[in-house]
């Protein structure tokens, strides 16, 4: 399925909100042409691989459909991934770089690279369109994902509630990836924001009238410390889905208290898999019911396995990671009940202290209840004795120095948490805990 057809259904709607204007579905359908023509005229062939240097915007939407038409392999690649865009552009063998935003000149420059990898020769056989996604590198290291974008667009031939919707979710993720064709698929509005920082979307759902928030339990955090939904009118919006990263339910019970009338919804979703539907058991429940057409869960061990018909074709510079029967690890540790599942975190990110596991979320949650305490990202580090033990990093916003708050915090987490679970070290942050896709970074913290 392409979305031509579905395009041209809502002529006379509005596509998108950028800066202010809109873009009718007629005019993005001419936008589209319009890119299929200079495709044609920069002699670009059917499965090439072409990395679009942008966010979302007008132009980049287009650009991105009309590639697709062509049957050309898209590695969008924004702002984001800062010093590893070279990296990233040798990892995917990009033939052509493109600049939609371009003024001057020819917007398509040729790399001088000849891309041969078996998984683009495969696409190449069937004569679909590719995408290529890197992974976040929350385990150390960056995936590069290589998606047949036509079954990745199949589940969108379903139709859906068409809402105005916020491209929060970056046009290089799997989940703004996802928000653009389900939005386009179903004549909704994509509503683009200025930048990512609180002041701007809430002007952006405000602005217009957006309905759906899609974001990150991050994001959100940072909305309710700025406190700048005080000052915007945010009535027009009816849902707030999260994902990308486990919600302390802390977090959750604040955002139900701001947001009373709105419905908060959990995702799942991973770069090899696109996006699961879900449904949260209720707005401020953590356990969730995950699965639907074209997806297939099981729990083996305590880890979470999907297989899915929207799976990705493989990793570009890894092994495959199905099992001989075609599941994915997700490598998500879950509890049951049972059809309903609650993430515990990572497997990969689990403190085992003394034979005890530590599950960051969780301490994460409690920290993030102390006066004072701005965020919070804890992991474990070596041991001698005990294998491992707890560190924190937190941002304050009061003004207190280190051995003040490691007393506060461990008379707070007293009655709270596990002994073995309070942190033993703790390290005062002097920047923010997540990187520009608004995930929180253990790792670097």
């Amino acid at each position: 399925m392409l979305l031509r057809g579905r395009l041209e259904e809502f002529r006379a709607a509005d596509a998108l909100w950028f800066k202010n204007s809109t873009m009718t579905y007629d005019e993005l359908l001419d936008a589209i042409d319009a890119w299929k023509w200079r495709i044609g005229s920069a002699e670009l062939r059917p499965g090439s691989v072409v990395a679009i240097e942008s966010d979302f915007a007008p132009q980049s939407v287009a650009l991105f459909l009309a590639l697709a038409e062509c049957r050309c392999i898209i590695v969008p690649l924004t702002a984001s991934v800062g010093a590893h865009s070279a990296d990233f552009k040798i990892i995917a063998e990009v033939e052509w770089v493109v600049d939609p935003a371009a003024v001057d000149g020819d917007p398509f420059v040729r790399t001088g690279v000849r891309a041969t990898h078996p998984l683009y020769e495969r696409l190449r056989a069937t004569e679909h369109p590719g995408l290529v996604l890197f992974s976040s590198g929350s385990t150390g290291t960056h995936k590069a994902v290589v998606h047949d974008l036509l079954a990745l667009m199949e589940k969108f031939k379903q139709r859906r509630p068409a809402l105005r919707t916020v491209a929060f979710l970056l046009f290089d993720h799997i989940g703004g990836v996802n928000t653009m064709l389900h939005v386009l698929s179903n004549g909704g509005t994509l509503i683009v924001p200025r930048d990512h920082s609180p002041s701007a979307v809430c002007a952006a759902i405000a602005g217009a009238r957006a309905q759906l928030l899609p974001t990150s339990p991050t994001f959100l955090n940072l909305l309710l410390l700025s406190e700048t939904h005080t000052h915007h009118d945010l009535t027009s919006l009816e849902r707030i889905t999260y994902g990308t990263e486990p919600m302390p339910l802390s977090l959750l019970h604040r955002i139900r208290a701001v947001f009373p009338g709105v419905v908060l919804q959990q995702t799942y979703g991973l770069s090899e898999l696109g996006i699961v539907r879900s449904k949260s058991r209720s707005d401020d429940s953590l356990w969730m019911r995950i699965g639907g057409a074209g997806f297939e869960t099981r729990v083996v061990d305590g880890v979470l396995q999907i297989r899915a018909e929207s799976a990705m074709l493989g990793y570009l510079n890894h092994p495959s990671p199905f099992t001989e029967d075609g599941w994915f690890v997700t490598g998500d540790m879950v509890e049951l009940d049972g059809e309903y599942l609650r993430i515990l975190g990572r497997k990969s990110e689990i403190i085992n202290v003394g034979g005890e596991k530590v599950f960051p979320i969780e301490v994460e949650n409690v920290l993030q209840q102390m006066p004072g305490v701005l965020d919070a990202s804890v992991r474990g580090d070596a041991n001698p004795l005990t294998g491992q033990y707890v560190v924190a990093t937190v941002q304050l916003g009061s003004a207190e120095t280190l051995s003040e708050f490691r007393m506060r915090m461990r008379a707070f987490c007293k009655d709270r948490l596990a002994r073995f679970k309070i942190p033993q070290k703790v390290i005062l942050a002097s920047k923010e805990l997540h990187g520009g896709r608004f995930k929180k970074d253990r790792l670097g913290s």
